[in-house]
């Protein structure tokens, strides 16, 4: 018997990482129900080749940049979407065979922002081709997340937990919202920016259980220096916005290594230096550290 097929769009935003895209793709292949489309947002000239064959279409779309363009990337998809739900899910993510399903009760019994629960594989694993015992045996599970119900919806008091990585919403509560702010660009920020725009707005924030994916692993830097420019940027946005900090946690490592002044209570920045290149690559962590 094939999978029903529902009114669900998934969307994923990709710049390299094919084979994590193809891993994505073959979780998708095996739904317990099956999304009415994916849509791929590339910030590359040209889609990769080679994908695998999906049971219901794939739609392309392109947003240029030089910078990581993550918000106009997931607007663009949306924007073409055609599901009357949303399941934003980040490149490195292989769904669960009961993804596509949960988010899709879950958006039918509440109007919110929906979160779903991130496994971490280690290094090393081969290209996802329909195992997911292997992956239940490999992910581990974040230490600083909140417990998952096993099904159904909980409610999450803190919009801040909303993560890139996967999140669902129905397509109308996603234009009220408004999208993603476009002038977040490059990493960082743009995510935090939408949940904060979300709860002002009165909409809640949930915790859906039976919508696990398992995160592909790449290299993780302590702090990420790689990415220090756009995290000043998008961190000194935020706070003309709102009044206050997102990613406070990287903005204290920065400061502990003398790379800038700043503190929770300030209105600014004070850049002494650049990280270099020797710092930069001595942040990377090894394949055994999973998180940032």
């Amino acid at each position: 018997m094939s999978a029903t097929v529902v009114t669900i769009s998934v969307l994923t935003i990709v710049r390299g990482r094919t084979d994590h895209l193809r891993g994505l793709m073959a979780g998708l292949a095996r739904q317990s129900a099956l999304p009415a489309e994916l849509v791929i947002a590339w910030m590359q000239e040209e889609a990769a080749g080679g994908l695998p064959d999906l049971p219901v279409p794939v739609r392309h779309v392109f947003v240029p940049g030089d910078a990581m363009p993550l918000a106009a990337a997931r607007n663009r998809a949306a924007d073409v979407a055609s599901g009357n739900k949303l399941i934003f899910l980040d490149v490195d993510c292989i769904p669960s065979p009961t993804l596509v399903d949960a988010y899709d009760r879950a958006l039918n019994d509440v109007d919110g922002v929906l979160l779903g629960e991130v496994y971490y594989l280690p290094g090393g694993m081969p290209v996802f081709t329909g195992n997911f015992s292997k992956l239940e045996e490999a992910g581990v599970q974040h230490p600083s997340k909140a417990v998952f119900p096993e099904s159904g919806v909980v409610r999450e008091p803190d919009a801040g937990q909303l993560w890139g990585l996967s999140f669902g919403l129905r397509a109308e509560t996603w234009r009220r919202i408004g999208g993603m702010d476009e002038a977040f660009f490059g990493y960082g920020g743009e995510e935090t920016d939408l949940a904060r725009r979300a709860a002002d707005a009165g909409i809640p924030t949930y915790r859906v259980g039976g919508a696990a994916a398992y995160h592909q692993h790449h290299a993780v830097h302590i702090p990420p220096l790689q990415h220090f420019e756009d995290i000043l940027r998008n961190a000194r946005l935020y706070r003309q916005k709102h009044g206050a900090w997102c990613m406070d946690y990287w903005l204290g490592q920065f400061a502990e290594r003398g790379l800038i002044d700043w503190s929770r209570d300030v209105d600014d920045i004070v850049v002494h230096r650049l990280p270099d290149a020797q710092e930069t690559d001595a942040a990377r962590q090894p394949d055994t550290v999973f998180f940032s």
